[in-house]
């Protein structure tokens, strides 16, 4: 087969949760089926690192596409063209972004429909283009693949679509994530958090993920408490972050916030094996990779109870409602005063974190391309 995929994303030091499932699941595709020519389709100058075996034949297709004119030209007319001279048998893309202009099978990997939910959590002209094109590319694929039954179903209930089109793969998450000793624990928190411990928020500074509420969270847990816990908030901000600039200028507790802004996987999985918990507030998630990280560190988790997070995290997590601060604030309580609940949340992170391997991610997603070309 020639498989052409979607590679604008892969993009080298700057890989966030999409680029991370393209890198993961297509490495592995690529070693693991020598038979077939797979056509990396990039929108810029790429890395060599990306081009993992020698059936992988990278192709830049110009301009960068990150703006939704750009988007609409890439996908509807330079893809197209592309598509036509590698005479390609199917298509795959991991962001869900197809082309509505060629009539050649398409996979589409839909990781969930937050801004249909959430449509004001996004720059206006973004949300549009998201909450017109995204409803027709699932119509158009031949197959879908999102990452956690919540957004199969999602997806099905709000886009139309036939439960048996979409085939559900779960995300994994680097080896480089497991448990660290005391010395190694100690180390961290003294890099990152002057030797005290911490909680840890792990995402994008956006408003879906309820960074405001978790500084005010903080701020009650600090009041009531007194212990000398910080918060470390890893990630960079994306858009509309006026909330978390007024959380954070309002709290009695700045110089025990500290915003570390991007890490890279060898540093985040230190930071993140070495807090006391890890605290996911988001509102919406199709799956939550940040949760999966935490749980093969042996890390206890306080998550939302919406959405996805309930179905990765299942019973290695305390939850909360994510529109209480209250109910956050005594999560965090609870875990800075209970070792026997952290020590029994930490085991089940554990044992749960067996479940998920980007090995069978991957070979969910070929198995998705092979439907594909039997069913179109």
């Amino acid at each position: 087969m020639k498989i052409a995929v979607n590679t604008r994303l892969l993009l080298n030091g700057k890989l966030e949760g999409i680029g991370w499932f393209t890198y993961e699941v297509f490495k592995r595709i690529a070693l693991n089926h020598p038979e077939h020519e797979f056509y990396f389709i990039f929108d810029r100058p790429y890395s060599e690192l990306f081009v993992f075996s020698e059936n992988v034949k990278p192709i830049v297709l110009p301009p960068p596409t990150r703006h939704p004119v750009l988007w609409y030209y890439w996908f509807e007319y330079a893809l197209p063209n592309a598509l036509k001279k590698i005479d390609a048998d199917v298509f795959v893309s991991p962001d869900g972004y197809l082309s509505l202009s060629v009539d050649l099978p398409q996979v589409a990997v839909i990781h969930d429909i937050n801004f249909f939910h959430y449509p004001k959590g996004l720059p206006l002209v973004k949300s549009r283009y998201l909450n017109h094109f995204f409803p027709r590319y699932a119509q158009k694929a031949c197959r879908i693949v999102t990452v956690s039954n919540y957004s199969k179903h999602d997806i099905a209930k709000n886009y139309n679509i036939d439960l048996e089109k979409i085939d559900v793969a779960y995300n994994g998450a680097s080896e480089q994530f497991k448990p660290l000793d005391d010395e190694e624990k100690q180390a961290a928190r003294q890099r990152y958090s002057s030797g005290l411990p911490y909680f840890l928020f792990v995402g994008a500074l956006n408003p879906r993920k309820n960074v405001a509420r978790l500084i005010q969270a903080f701020d009650i847990f600090k009041q009531t408490t007194g212990l000398q816990e910080k918060l470390l908030l890893v990630g960079e901000p994306m858009f509309m972050t006026s909330d978390i600039k007024k959380a954070y200028q309002q709290s009695q507790f700045k110089a025990d916030i500290l915003f570390l802004g991007r890490k890279d996987v060898a540093e985040l999985s230190q930071i993140t094996g070495a807090a006391k918990a890890i605290v996911y507030p988001s509102i919406f998630e199709g799956f939550g990779i940040p949760l999966l990280e935490a749980m093969k560190c042996g890390v206890p988790v306080a998550s939302s109870n919406t959405t996805a997070m309930p179905e990765v995290a299942g019973d290695a997590a305390l939850y909360f409602n994510p529109m209480s601060v209250d109910e956050m604030a005594e999560a965090m309580q609870i875990l800075s005063r209970d070792n026997n609940l952290c020590s029994k949340l930490s085991a089940a992170a554990l044992e749960r974190q067996k479940m998920f391997s980007w090995d069978v991610t991957a070979d969910t997603v070929f198995k998705s391309i092979e439907k594909c070309l039997s069913q179109c």
